[in-house]
């Protein structure tokens, strides 16, 4: 006969580690944080894939019309644009995820998320940001969404919720504010 109380449950399982050129910034970088983090080469590689759809289906309207008459081309335009507009955010998402991943050059982002996770430690704040989720909750969350990026183009699935399970050792940052802070230390004290 089974014990009729469960026992607790994992909270944290471990980001499975791999291999890249790169390092790794964060195996599930949270939405805004992609975002904030993107480059303007991923800004215009978006911009020319929502543009290309619309461009390419007016250009085949030039060179060969289908004569749909008054007020057919416009819908099909319309569709055309809102899916250009779906794949150019994914495209310019996915290649700012890359990046945090360590599967594209990503020096500019580890100089960038050093820094931010410094000056967060130096504030007394969380490296990742507070939950109202259970630790439970955020693991499944973590779980879920970890990797995600690689899977964009079939199913869009974004990390919205903060946790602190993202596949890095957050002793860097602690290491890094303490040498910051004693060096202000010294600095103040001369």
């Amino acid at each position: 006969m089974e014990n009729p109380q469960r026992s607790p449950q994992r909270a944290f399982v471990p980001a499975k580690t791999i291999r890249t050129d790169y390092p790794l910034i964060d195996s599930d970088p949270h939405f805004k944080r992609v975002i904030r983090y993107a480059r303007p080469s991923d800004y215009a590689t978006g911009a020319a894939t929502a543009a290309a759809g619309p461009a390419l289906l007016f250009l085949m309207e030039r060179i060969a019309p289908s004569y749909v008459g008054r007020g057919g081309f416009a819908p099909i335009m319309r569709l055309c644009s809102a899916v250009g507009l779906s794949a150019g955010f994914l495209i310019f998402y996915q290649s700012s995820t890359l990046r945090f991943y360590g599967f594209k050059e990503n020096k500019r982002e580890v100089e960038m998320d050093m820094r931010e996770m410094v000056d967060k430690i130096k504030r007394g704040e969380s490296p990742y940001g507070t939950s109202t989720l259970t630790p439970y909750m955020q693991g499944v969350a973590s779980r879920n969404s970890r990797y995600s990026g690689l899977f964009l183009h079939v199913l869009p699935w974004f990390n919205i919720v903060n946790h602190d399970q993202h596949g890095v050792d957050t002793a860097k940052y602690y290491q890094q504010a303490e040498r910051e802070l004693e060096a202000e230390r010294q600095a103040k004290g001369e």
